[in-house]
């Protein structure tokens, strides 16, 4: 008992941290998330894979709690290249899943999704956009020694990555669902007629500070 009261507790205190932070802080926390992972050549996406994205979701502090019955949320931002090659404004998404079995725990992890190609963007701002059923997702390979193998071994459309406890290694994700957060875009650009392909597509759309930030980190690491 006083062990569920435990567990109950750390899911409300992450649950918190989650619901109250604002855009802002968001796409500046997503920054510092692909900066540190990047600053450890041994252990970060190998940049030929982040050179040939299409797309990149960095999705902050995840919160995956379980009691019998698991779950997964968190709330992130996605960036694509443009036609002139440079990432694009952050468009927020949000990440939800589930999973049966007998658990117990709370935990908050960092989680980047590397996408391929195009389709899969396209189908994220068509709806709601299942990881594993409506594009093929893998565990991503990690550091330098992956960085040869990039173009031969890895064949699916999006790539997915985990950061828990100072661990960055693949994660499987099938079976999460992916969405457009068009409330917190709303916030940010402070337009209640703003959609992910406008973002995606306007380079000169008028953004916070934390945006540029965001695409200087990005455009960094992807040459």
């Amino acid at each position: 008992m006083k062990h569920s009261l435990k567990v109950l507790v750390i899911c409300l205190m992450l649950i918190q941290t989650f619901v109250y932070a604002t855009e802002d802080e968001k796409v500046l926390t997503a920054a510092k998330v692909l900066q540190e992972i990047m600053d450890i050549p041994e252990q970060s996406i190998p940049p030929k894979l982040l050179e040939n994205a299409y797309a990149v979701a960095i999705i902050p502090e995840v919160v995956k709690v379980g009691f019998i019955v698991g779950g997964r949320f968190g709330r992130g931002v996605v960036s694509v290249k443009t036609k002139s090659g440079k990432w694009s404004n952050p468009s927020f998404v949000t990440l939800t899943g589930g999973s049966l079995g007998w658990q117990i725990g709370a935990q908050s992890t960092d989680i980047i999704l590397v996408f391929k190609t195009r389709r899969s963007i396209d189908g994220l701002i068509g709806g709601k956009f299942t990881l594993g059923a409506d594009a093929a997702v893998a565990a991503g390979p990690v550091g330098r020694m992956a960085e040869a193998a990039t173009d031969v071994m890895l064949k699916a459309e999006i790539y997915s990555y985990s950061r828990s406890r100072g661990l960055f290694a693949g994660i499987s994700l099938e079976g999460s669902a992916l969405q457009i957060d068009y409330e917190s875009n709303a916030r940010y650009y402070k337009r209640s007629d703003i959609f992910a392909a406008d973002i995606f597509s306007k380079e000169n759309l008028k953004a916070p500070l934390s945006a540029k930030k965001l695409k200087q980190v990005l455009n960094k690491y992807s040459r």
